[in-house]
């Protein structure tokens, strides 16, 4: 599955049949509910567990308005599989499309999530890659743990222009995030999405919603959602352990940059001693010396890993936020419908 995750970044060949980058900035994603049902049925024949699925979003840009309109999933295989080539299955399936009279261009891709897992490097960068190369492409990602519990979970996400700096430059040093003034909570920008039906398929929700039953409308008070948020405090606990990690690696980091300061501040001022005697005997001072190569600054801990940690921490809390809030609301309903009885 490593081999897959890194997948999500297409090569710049594959992209190149897309015509390019476009010229205006993404305000508003409009996807087809067919794209949408295609992502969740191979989540549900591929996916299992923790398992992610990824895939290539296809459609085209109008104005500010990104439009998916298809979409098609990366196969699964294993790293045994080393005569299959990505690059050039895409590069198939988009020919095929376009044989068809299907949009066949790259918008961008999709990945699933476990528990809202997914601020990670390897997203970082795909996402990187295909907005490097098309300036409108958006990564979808989806929550098959909140879908299953009634509310569909489909979110897009973009580097923001200050992140897309930085890794071109590939400047992740503490000082040049703090020049930037990279922080966790602007890294990544949500996108609206707006799902679009043809009216039949309007028509065919609305005669399917009159059919329900009212037992499945009751399901939306169900409140045995305990094991979802052990599992979200859990996978929470486990990323501030990375960050108390990461910490204890900078702390460690200052105190041997501290401690070589001070050797070097102690060394220059033995040599000037030496010298100031040399000089009172009539002696000529000392050789310069290179200082940089007798003490070779330590090298910094990378801080782009603890910022997608501190991301991820966010997108967890949030969660929790999040499903709290329903239970207290569904509490208060349960409550009400009790007292009306």
């Amino acid at each position: 599955m490593a081999s897959r995750k890194e997948s999500g970044s297409v090569s710049s060949t594959a992209m190149a049949s897309t015509g390019g980058t476009l010229d205006s900035p993404v305000k508003q994603i409009q996807i087809e509910g067919l794209v949408v049902l295609k992502i969740i049925k191979h989540y549900q024949e591929e996916g299992q567990g923790s398992e992610v699925v990824q895939g290539v979003l296809l459609g085209l840009v109008v104005d500010d308005r990104l439009e998916i309109t298809n979409c098609f999933p990366f196969p699964q295989h294993t790293e045994d599989d080393a005569d299959f080539d990505e690059v050039q299955y895409q590069m198939e399936m988009m020919r095929s499309l376009r044989h068809v009279n299907i949009d066949h261009l790259h918008v961008g891709w999709y990945q699933s999530t476990y528990y809202g897992s997914f601020v990670s490097r390897a997203l970082l960068d795909s996402q990187f890659s295909y907005q490097h190369a098309i300036e409108e492409s958006v990564v979808l990602i989806y929550d098959p743990i909140k879908t299953a519990q009634g509310s569909l979970s489909l979110k897009a996400y973009r580097l923001t222009p200050k992140l897309m700096e930085i890794c071109k430059e590939k400047d992740f040093t503490p000082e040049g995030l703090k020049k930037a003034s990279i922080g966790f909570e602007n890294m990544f920008e949500e996108v609206p999405i707006v799902i679009k039906n043809s009216h039949l398929i309007n028509v065919l929700m609305w005669d399917l919603e009159d059919k329900s039953t009212v037992a499945d409308k009751h399901e939306l008070l169900n409140l045995s959602s305990s094991n979802h948020l052990e599992k979200s405090l859990q996978l929470l606990m486990d990323r501030v352990d990375d960050m108390s990690q990461d910490i204890v690696k900078y702390n460690t980091y200052s105190r041997n940059l501290s401690k070589q300061q001070q050797q070097k501040h102690q060394y220059l001022q033995r040599r000037q001693q030496e010298n100031a005697q040399r000089q009172s005997r009539g002696e000529p001072p000392l050789l310069e010396e290179d200082i940089s190569k007798m003490f070779k600054p330590p090298q910094p801990p990378p801080r782009m890993d603890t910022l997608l940690i501190a991301g991820q921490i966010n997108n967890y809390c949030q969660n929790v936020k999040e499903l709290t809030s329903q239970n207290l609301g569904k509490l208060f309903m349960v409550e009400a419908l009790q007292g009306h009885n």
